[in-house]
């Protein structure tokens, strides 16, 4: 099985990819970013009738189950039975609502291994062609599944918190320190952040400039002297600004040591995705 990597014809289906069929360009730190409403997604049903998958994104753009590199995707789980295998697959699942799901691993000397995940946020992983039954809690579940093939890719997730920022007025030091929270610059061949709960606003690009500016947009806003002067723009140049709502996904292509600053209150899902197969 031949699969596209991240050279030549690759690379320009990962920057084309997505949703929306394309982005904007954050200078000179990542390729194509491109925003993914939730709303955009299109449910399909398992063919056992036990749940609703939605593709958030994939690559190649148009793979099938059984060709692509990785695969992104939100579902909704209906009902008890087991997972579909796929062979050569390391998979991560998150818990994003409902009471969760009890999921045994049988071993090949039919030992059982029990994953939990009963918590918002409880984060599960394993291999793809292991023999997996799901248990309901109770009642339906949704999660939030990564899928990378082994030997092709590589991913990461983590858990991003946004700052709880509301009904606070910041000082421009408290600022700039928020700024400056280490693990929030995104390097990787793809990087997705899904907005797991909340409404949180990601700028992407001069974390520090950021910071500033969005004070002294604040003080201006605070006096009436300047409220005919053109507004001071809260986002430098070389910064972008997103606001999300929980279910959209922010897929940035090639981002290169690019800052990345969350405001508000609110809870992403970081991914990481690194070509190891050129």
């Amino acid at each position: 099985m031949t699969l596209a990597g991240s050279s030549g014809a690759g690379a320009k289906a990962r920057v084309n990819a997505g949703v929306n069929g394309g982005g904007n360009a954050c200078a000179a730190c990542a390729g194509a970013i491109t925003l993914i409403r939730a709303a955009q997604l299109v449910a399909s049903p398992w063919k056992n009738g036990g749940g609703v998958t939605r593709e958030v994104a994939a690559h190649p753009a148009d793979a099938g189950l059984d060709t692509f590199v990785w695969r992104v995707s939100v579902a909704d789980v209906a009902q008890a039975g087991p997972f579909s295998r796929f062979a050569g697959i390391d998979r991560t699942l998150v818990l994003l609502a409902g009471a969760g799901m009890l999921l045994d691993e049988v071993q090949s000397d039919n030992a059982v291994t029990t994953h939990a995940l009963t918590q918002p946020l409880d984060i599960v992983r394993f291999a793809g062609e292991a023999r997996i039954d799901a248990r309901l809690v109770e009642g339906a579940t949704r999660d939030f599944n990564l899928m990378v093939r082994r030997g092709f890719a590589e991913g990461e997730l983590e858990v991003w918190h946004g700052a709880q920022q509301q009904g606070q007025q910041k000082t421009r030091h408290e600022a700039q320190q928020q700024a400056q929270q280490p693990g929030r610059t995104l390097s990787a061949d793809v990087a997705l952040l899904y907005c797991a709960s909340g409404a949180p606003t990601v700028a992407l690009g001069d974390a520090a400039a950021h910071a500033e500016a969005c004070h002294e947009a604040h003080v201006e806003a605070c006096h009436e002297a300047h409220a005919q002067a053109p507004a001071a723009s809260p986002a430098p140049a070389d910064t972008q600004v997103h606001a999300l709502q929980a279910g959209d996904t922010l897929r940035i292509d090639a981002p290169n040591a690019l800052s990345c600053t969350i405001e508000g209150a609110g809870t992403l899902l970081a991914i990481s995705i690194r070509y190891t197969q050129r």
